[in-house]
C-alpha cells in the first residue's frame, strides 16, 4: 500500500505542479507513477498517459485544478457596443455597482475586499491576471503586492506609466491560499471581465499566465505554444506573457516575457525609453 502524504509534503508537491503549470509546462519526465499517489494529490488516473520508450517512461499530468477544455467553458457573452471616451469611467462603474458585495460563487466567503480593476478607463493597454492575491485582498486594487512592483517596473520599461493602463484579473475575489480559479469562479467572473474589456477597448490585452490566457481565449493549451504571436480576442489584439509571481520565482525568463511585451510595444507603435 502506498504511504500517506503528510500536509506539508502534498502542499510542497501541488506548489510544483503549479509552478510548472505557470511556466507552461504540462509535461514532463520522470519516474512511473502509483496511482495511489495521484489520488492523494487530487490527479484522476485518467489524466495520467504512460508511454515508454528506450530510455525513460513519459507521463502527463494534469493541473491540481483544470481549467475545463472549451467544450466545458460558457460562451463569451457578445461585444457589447462601443462606449466613448468620456463616458467610459461611468460605465465601468455602473458594473462595479452591478458585482456589489458579490455572493454568486464561492470565492465571496474568504474575500475582504472585491478588486475590481485599476487604470485608464480608455486606456491602450490592457493587463490580465489570475486572481488577487493577500495585498490586493487587503487593498481592493490589483496587482499591488511584490508582482504588482514588478508589473510596474514592467510597463515602465515599455515607456508608460501604471495609471496609462488598465489592470484587470478573471476573478474578484482572492481564491484560498492562491490557488486556480475553479471552473464555476471563472465562469461566474469572466462575464464582468469581458464587459470590463469591451468598455475599455484596448488595442493590446496582455494575458499574464496561461489562468488569464485560457479564459481569455476559452481553451487551455500550454503557455510556451501562445507566446511569441498575437491572438485576435474581442475585437482586440492579445498577447500572452508569463505572470509576474512566476518571474519572481525564476528571473532567468525575464528576458522572455520582455520579448513578449517588446510585441505588444511595436502593436502599439511605442519604442522603450532611451536608458539615461
Amino acid at each position: 500500500m502506498a504511504q500517506q502524504l503528510d500536509s506539508a509534503t502534498r502542499e510542497a508537491l501541488v506548489a510544483r505542479v503549479r509552478f510548472y503549470r505557470d511556466l507552461g509546462l504540462t509535461e514532463f519526465y520522470r519516474r512511473p507513477v502509483d496511482p495511489a499517489l495521484l489520488a492523494q494529490l487530487a490527479i484522476a488516473p485518467e489524466a495520467v498517459s504512460e508511454r515508454s520508450n528506450s530510455t525513460s517512461n513519459f507521463v502527463s499530468v494534469q493541473e491540481e485544478n483544470p481549467i475545463p477544455p472549451r467544450k466545458h467553458m460558457p460562451a463569451a457573452p457578445e461585444i457589447a457596443a462601443a462606449v466613448p471616451a468620456a463616458g467610459r469611467a461611468a460605465a465601468l462603474q455602473l458594473i462595479r455597482d452591478e458585482i456589489g458585495e458579490c455572493t454568486r460563487c464561492a470565492l465571496h466567503a474568504g474575500r475582504n475586499k472585491i478588486v475590481f480593476g485599476d487604470g485608464d478607463p480608455a486606456a491602450r493597454l490592457m493587463f490580465v491576471g489570475e486572481g488577487p492575491g493577500a495585498d490586493e485582498d487587503a487593498q481592493g486594487l490589483p496587482f499591488v503586492g511584490k508582482a504588482g512592483q514588478l508589473l510596474n517596473n514592467m510597463i515602465a520599461a515599455m515607456g508608460l506609466k501604471r495609471e496609462e493602463v488598465y489592470i484587470a484579473n478573471v476573478v474578484k475575489c482572492r481564491p484560498p491560499g492562491n490557488r486556480v480559479p475553479e471552473q464555476e469562479e471563472g465562469a461566474t467572473c469572466t462575464p464582468f471581465l469581458f464587459r470590463q474589456i469591451d468598455v475599455v477597448r484596448p488595442k493590446v490585452l496582455v494575458a499574464l499566465g496561461a489562468t488569464a490566457a485560457t479564459w481569455l481565449l476559452g481553451s487551455r493549451q500550454p503557455l510556451a505554444g501562445l507566446r511569441g504571436r498575437v491572438h485576435a480576442v474581442r475585437g482586440t489584439q492579445l498577447i500572452v506573457t508569463y505572470h509576474p509571481a512566476y518571474l519572481l520565482r525564476d528571473p532567468r525568463q525575464k528576458k522572455e516575457a520582455w520579448a513578449d511585451l517588446q510585441i505588444a510595444m511595436k502593436e502599439l507603435g511605442l519604442k522603450a525609453p532611451a536608458k539615461g
